[in-house]
Order: structure tokens, then C-alpha cells, then sequence
């Protein structure tokens, strides 16, 4: 085919094609809801987010097992936090370590620590789910804000942060959970996977369209978690406390983020990259859960990113000079736009840099899902799944 002189073939055309509505497309993810984190903290900057003066009595929820170490390490910065009135429910799940005399041991110091446990030996497949309705029934209070035992609040007014944006009609706060930086490769693989899994949750959130959050730094209410029957529809699963219950009961007007750098919580990372997998693989299990919307919403993303990557490889291969420029400017357009949009947030949570792993990452990650997918159920069976 000719067009203004120049003669272009009908799968170099196809190719180029494919590639301009996948930019497209991704132009549109990262506009719409990856850049929502920044838009949001312009927003506030701006004072065009409403905050509440009110600070209502909270209930702070951790469910724990054979977390001594972790408790005794991370517990007494939830239990300092400055807030005028908090408990702390630890839910002890059948833990066989000294997590109990640990516990027993921060009560007498800190009165507004509770305790419960799950017993030894429970076949529930899902102890922690069990343990977490434990610790609701517990609950004084009606705010609820939940973390696990090996995270650390950013700051002492983590819980106030959180519980500025329960207005009225606010039944969940989604927050931020990052993972420690340290030292080596897995370390950023999996901080970078966290940092672009929370950009997609919140920044969906802010554009009104809500599917999950994390139980690192989750806020929902009481009332909310009996109204929809807690954890029953999904107790056959050994996940899916956090972003399931979210993306059973949220909607565009009940949901708010936080995303202030003080109202993150950090946790301790995977070691090794077995760990990790299985981590991964916990938490994609239970993704054909959520409602249809969400799952046709999620899955364009990585659909269309691996499109642009086949049309750019078919560009290059098949395509002529102007082509093959015209593909080499969607290429760096999209990631300098990915530059700004994932450093500039992740500058925003006070997390490192990512340059020339950015593209390795973008390519792996998708990958490793897809894997997890497809063939994870054989994993399952040769190491069931548990939260711990």
C-alpha cells in the first residue's frame, strides 16, 4: 500500500497498527489510574479532599502466627502511635513459639493491648480468616484498621491518617503497604511489583472504580464486615481476606485512599525467590474471585502491554525505516512517561529508583503471572496453600 509516496506492506501496516492502540491504551492506564497516587496528592495539596476533624475510637486488628520476633520488633510502634483513643487486638493463630508470654508481657505495659487465639491444631484451611473473625467479634470498636505482624507504621499518626477519611458514608480506606528496601535483585523485583500493584489499586480507587486493597494497611467497618456475612463465601479459600472482602463490598461511592508517605505501613520482604513465587501465587489464586467488571478491567492492562511488545518486535523486524522510527518514538514515549509516573510516586513513598530495571521488570512480571495462572494449580499440589 502507498500512502503519500512511501509503500508500506500489509503486515508491516498490521504490526504498526496494533502497536499505536496499544500506546494508546496504555497512554490511558497510566493517565487514568497509575498516576492517580500524584493526582490525588495534588489534590490534597490543593485542599480538594475533604478530611474529617473527628477521631473516633479504633479498634487496630493483627492476626499472628509464630510472629514473636516480628511482635516484639514492629507491635510497639502500633501501640505508640498518637491517637487518643485505640485498642490493639493480636489474634495469636495457634502459634507454637513465645509469641504468647511476648503478649503477656506488652499487656501489663500497654493496657489498650487484647488478646485472642486461635487453638492449636484448628483444620480451618483458612486459620488466618478464622482468627480475623475472632478478633472483629472482639472489637470495641466500629472503625477497624488491620496490618499484619511483621509491619511497621511509617509514623506515629499512621492510624490518624487512616481514620481522617471516614466520612459518613466511608465504609473502606485503602492504604499502602510497601516492603523494606534492601540489598539484591529479588529485593527490587518485589518492590517494584508492590509499588505497581498499590499504584493500580489506589489509582482505580481515586478514579472510582475500587477492587482491592491490602491487609498491611486495610480500614473498613464492623458494621460493614457483618452486613456482607464476613468471610463466609470465601472460607473454602486460604486467602483472599483483604482484597476479597474489598472487592466483594466496596463501590465508587463507599471507598477512599490514604496516601500520605506517614500513613504507609513496612513489612518485611521474601527472602528467596521460592518464597516469593509462593507469595505470588497465594495471592493470584483467589483473582478469578473478583467480580467480572474487575477482572475485564485488570486484564487489559497486561493484555495490551504484551501486545505492545509483540507489535514493537514485529515493527522492527518487518517494518521500514519510517516504521521502524515511528515504533522506536511510541517505545521511549511510554517509558518516559512510565519514568515519571512510577519514580515519581515511588519518590512520594519514600522508595528508591527505577531506570534500567524498569523495562526488565515490566517484561518478567507479566510473565511470571501468566505462569502463576496457568499452571499454579500444580503447585498447589505439591505445597498446599497457607498463609503461614
Amino acid at each position: 500500500m502507498e500512502f503519500y509516496g512511501f509503500y508500506f506492506s500489509l503486515i508491516e501496516l498490521i504490526a504498526f497498527g496494533l502497536l499505536f492502540l496499544a500506546f494508546i491504551y496504555q497512554l490511558y492506564f497510566y493517565l487514568r489510574y497509575m498516576n492517580g497516587v500524584l493526582r490525588w496528592k495534588n489534590r490534597i495539596s490543593k485542599d480538594k479532599v475533604i478530611f474529617q476533624t473527628e477521631q473516633p475510637p479504633v479498634s487496630v486488628v493483627i492476626c499472628a502466627k509464630d510472629e514473636s520476633d516480628n511482635l516484639r520488633k514492629f507491635l510497639p510502634f502500633v501501640l505508640q502511635q498518637e491517637y487518643p483513643d485505640f485498642e490493639v487486638i493480636v489474634i495469636n493463630d495457634g502459634s507454637t513459639d513465645q509469641s504468647d508470654i511476648l503478649l503477656n508481657d506488652l499487656s501489663v505495659e500497654y493496657p489498650n493491648l487484647r488478646t485472642t487465639f486461635v487453638p492449636v491444631g484448628a483444620n480451618n484451611l483458612s486459620t488466618k480468616k478464622l482468627g480475623l473473625t475472632l478478633g472483629i467479634k472482639a472489637a470495641k470498636n466500629d472503625l477497624l484498621l488491620f496490618t499484619d505482624a511483621d509491619c511497621m507504621p511509617e509514623d506515629k499518626f499512621w492510624i490518624a491518617r487512616m481514620v481522617r477519611n471516614f466520612s459518613p458514608e466511608t465504609e473502606f480506606v485503602l492504604g499502602y503497604g510497601a516492603y523494606f528496601n534492601k540489598k539484591g535483585l529479588l529485593n527490587r523485583l518485589i518492590t517494584y511489583d508492590t509499588l505497581f500493584i498499590g499504584l493500580q489499586y489506589l489509582g482505580m480507587a481515586a478514579a472510582r472504580k475500587p477492587y482491592m486493597g491490602v491487609g498491611r494497611n486495610l480500614a473498613y467497618r464492623k458494621e460493614t464486615f457483618f452486613a456482607h456475612k464476613g468471610f463466609a463465601s470465601t472460607l473454602h479459600l486460604s486467602s483472599g481476606d483483604d482484597d476479597l472482602m474489598v472487592n466483594k463490598a466496596c463501590d465508587k461511592k463507599n471507598t477512599r485512599i490514604e496516601v500520605s508517605p506517614d500513613s504507609i505501613t513496612w513489612s518485611e520482604p521474601s527472602k528467596t525467590y521460592r518464597d516469593w513465587f509462593y507469595q505470588k501465587l497465594r495471592h493470584l489464586s483467589v483473582s478469578s474471585y473478583y467480580k467480572s467488571s474487575s477482572k475485564f478491567r485488570l486484564s487489559l492492562e497486561p493484555l495490551s502491554r504484551g501486545l505492545f511488545y509483540l507489535a514493537f518486535i514485529l515493527t522492527l523486524v518487518f517494518g521500514g525505516l519510517i516504521l521502524q522510527i515511528a515504533a522506536g518514538v511510541l517505545f521511549l514515549a511510554r517509558f518516559i512517561l512510565q519514568l515519571c509516573v512510577i519514580n515519581g510516586s515511588s519518590k512520594h513513598f519514600g522508595e528508591r529508583k527505577y531506570i534500567l530495571t524498569l523495562p526488565f521488570f515490566d517484561i518478567f512480571l507479566p510473565l511470571v503471572s501468566l505462569y502463576i495462572l496457568t499452571f499454579g494449580r500444580f503447585a498447589n499440589r505439591k505445597r498446599p496453600l497457607r498463609w503461614k
